[in-house]
């Protein structure tokens, strides 16, 4: 793995003047100018390219369905990916989520397998720390989300699984303590026809302020009433048993869960208005679609009207997805929502809402119709995205500037759920490459997957997505999940390709809100606008780096930053250099690892 080795005085940057504060060695996340071509007044993709670094990064991680012959409805699901701080080293730990055997099928001569924890030696490089870490223990697990809950300074993780969920309390360092039941999480039971009582099964999780209280809450979306006394038997060629899909089942409500500040939580699903039994739900992020400084929240649902969960600032939410044109496809029919991201396209204050849906659906972008306004309309194909998603199916995705130009692409990962989908729809095949599309800064998203290296040539039944930087060069890297298979590391080669300037910004906030989660940062350099929010959630039962990576293009600097704290206080941190910054309330920028 390569180890970035150029660091730059602050002292001594002449784009800009500094604030006394940033006084340290910083590196600079920079190059002389991004080599993009361009084909008269419109810019063409640049030569940036990804590489799979797996075998390299020491993560040898494999999922487990549990499969047994029986194609079991769980079995389809894949788990999440995570990346966060664990150690408060800097950088970012890799948590990848799996799944179990079925009681009953367990494999003999096999231990059991776990989920798996790897930590970040600093150069992109990872050494398995699992066995004694408390992520050692197997469940069915499904999602993660990481947040410092308590405000002791070290990550909590939180795992939704086809049973009882589970809450880890970081201890220090690389360690957890099974808090689940004290906090009050573990999830609800729902009663089949038989009087038989069953754990929901949990899928999506994030942590955010909903009250503004400076203490994270916990929202959990849930999928289907399935157990294996009420599996249902389908086929999808008529001779052979499939997996069935969730219009055969009831939903499952989502779960929220405020943070009392003492180590509990207390369950305000019904009080908050978010008491919705029809939920199919796979996806969830949270955005201040208003700037009111509440957080809203919208979820995807399989086959069901995606929501939109607005917050009323009383503790409630109104459900507004069919009023705000996310519930159903333009043709009024409910997709299969999977994964989701939401984004500021093209620095005009415009939201737009991307989510995976099933093959022969397409990809959705619904787009906010003004900045701030209630209603979107779906901008999938203006954006060229309908004919390159048509045949895939999509679960993970994220909005991220791969090439650091200041303009938020967009990744996905793909796989189909029936291994056998081929005999029967010939175009549609149940491993399926991930798609990078470029933004062209015009409206329109560009699959420049054959010219981004051989991993979007590699077939995958893709499930989780997460992305941050990993070995600290300043470009976003990616970190995939599959169903059945290995994880993969993708290093994105951003920086050394000439590609653009990287400002990424890690937040520290005030008790309880160490995470700064909520707080907004916009940053200007060229006459472009960007703003990014910390946050948790978003893609496919996966949760991203903290770290917020501001591409500046051929800029060195920014010239303006501006913080928007949780609490409404803004911070104006001036002209910045390129390079990677913590920066505390208190107003302190210190250069970081």
């Amino acid at each position: 793995m390569r180890k970035w080795g150029v660091w730059l005085a602050i002292s001594l940057v002449a784009a800009c003047e500094q604030p006394e504060e940033a006084n340290e060695q910083a590196p600079a996340y920079t190059k002389a100018a991004p080599a993009y071509a361009t084909s008269g007044d419109r810019r063409m993709p640049p030569g940036v390219r990804f590489t799979d670094v797996t075998d390299a990064s020491g993560i040898d991680f494999e999922h487990e369905t549990g499969g047994f012959g029986q194609k079991w409805m769980p079995e389809t699901m894949g788990a999440g990916a995570g990346l966060f701080d664990i150690d408060a080293d800097g950088d970012d730990d890799v948590v990848l989520v799996n799944g179990t055997w079925f009681a009953g099928h367990e494999e003999e001569g096999r231990e059991a397998p776990t989920s798996g924890l790897y930590a970040n030696r600093g150069d992109g490089v990872f050494e398995d720390v699992t066995a004694g870490s408390g992520l050692d223990v197997s469940l069915y697990g499904m999602g993660i989300t990481a947040a410092d809950y308590d405000a002791d300074g070290w990550t909590d993780l939180f795992l939704t699984t086809l049973g009882a969920n589970l809450l880890l309390q970081g201890t220090g360092g690389l360690r957890f303590d099974d808090v689940t039941d004290r906090a009050g999480v573990a999830g609800s039971d729902w009663t089949d026809d038989e009087g038989r009582h069953n754990p929901e099964w949990s899928t999506a999780a994030l942590w955010t302020d909903t009250d503004n209280d400076g203490w994270p809450d916990l929202f959990v979306t849930n999928y289907v009433h399935w157990s294996p006394e009420n599996d249902l038997y389908a086929s999808f060629d008529g001779k052979q048993k499939s997996y069935a899909t969730p219009q055969q089942y009831p939903g499952s409500t989502p779960r929220l869960y405020h943070n009392r500040g003492d180590g509990t939580f207390e369950e305000v699903t019904e009080a908050a208005g978010l008491l919705l039994p029809h939920a199919k739900s796979m996806g969830v992020a949270v955005a201040d679609f208003d700037s009111d400084g509440w957080v809203d929240l919208v979820v995807t649902n399989d086959t069901q009207p995606n929501f939109l969960l607005r917050n009323q600032a009383d503790g409630r939410f109104v459900e507004s997805g069919m009023a705000a044109g996310i519930g159903y496809d333009e043709s009024g029919r409910a997709r299969a929502g999977m994964g989701i991201d939401v984004t500021a396209l093209n620095g005009d204050g415009i939201q737009a809402i991307g989510i995976g849906n099933f093959s022969r659906e397409s990809m959705s972008l619904y787009t906010q119709t003004a900045p701030g306004a209630a209603l979107f309309l779906d901008g999938a194909g203006r954006s060229r995205l309908v004919q390159p998603t048509l045949r895939t199916l999509t679960f993970g995705l994220k909005f991220l500037d791969y090439d650091l130009d200041g303009y938020r692409d967009l990744l996905l990962v793909n796989g189909h759920i029936e291994p056998g989908i081929n005999a029967v729809q010939k175009e549609i095949s149940y491993a399926q490459r991930p798609q990078l599309f470029w933004n062209d800064g015009a409206g329109g998203l560009i699959d420049v997957g054959t010219q981004a290296g051989p991993p979007f040539a590699q077939q995958l039944v893709g499930r989780g997505l997460a992305v941050g930087d990993l070995e600290g060069d300043g470009d976003v890297d990616a970190l995939l999940s599959t169903n059945g298979g290995a994880a993969r590391v993708l290093r994105n080669d951003a920086v050394d390709a000439g590609g653009g300037s990287a400002l990424v910004l890690l937040l520290t906030g005030e008790s309880p809100a160490v995470d700064a989660l909520g707080a907004v940062v916009h940053v200007t350099n060229q006459g472009r606008k960007q703003a990014l929010t910390v946050r948790t959630g978003s893609s496919y039962l996966s949760q991203h780096s903290l770290a917020l990576v501001f591409g500046l293009g051929s800029a060195s600097a920014a010239e303006g930053v501006v913080v928007r704290w949780p609490d409404g206080a803004q911070q104006e941190l001036g002209p910045l250099a390129a390079g990677r910054y913590r920066v505390t309330t208190a107003g302190a920028i210190q250069a970081a690892r």
